[in-house]
């Protein structure tokens, strides 16, 4: 599967894990160099507190594009540490 946006691609793997629609990329398969820890979070009842990151590439920024869960509940420790996206990044294969 790969990530793209805003015409890159962000990440690539064939290990992704799909919880809800969501393809979760380990976070070795992420290129590190677009993406920049953002002070936000939310949290899932059933998953945990998520983390964000933006994107950032070619001076265009998607503020709290890509998302994660440092630590999950028991329930979804497939996806611990694993990154997933939305708004307007492109999952295909």
């Amino acid at each position: 599967m790969k990530a793209i946006w805003n015409g890159t691609i962000i990440a690539e793997s064939e290990n992704t894990t799909v919880i809800e629609g969501n393809h979760y990329f380990p976070a070795d398969d992420i290129k590190k160099e677009f993406f920049k820890p953002s002070n936000t979070h939310s949290v899932c009842p059933w998953k945990g507190t998520a983390s964000y990151y933006t994107l950032s590439i070619g001076g265009s920024e998607n503020k709290d594009a890509a998302w994660y869960y440092p630590e999950t509940s028991k329930m979804a420790k497939s996806i611990e540490g694993k990154i997933a996206f939305w708004k307007g990044v492109s999952v295909e294969k």
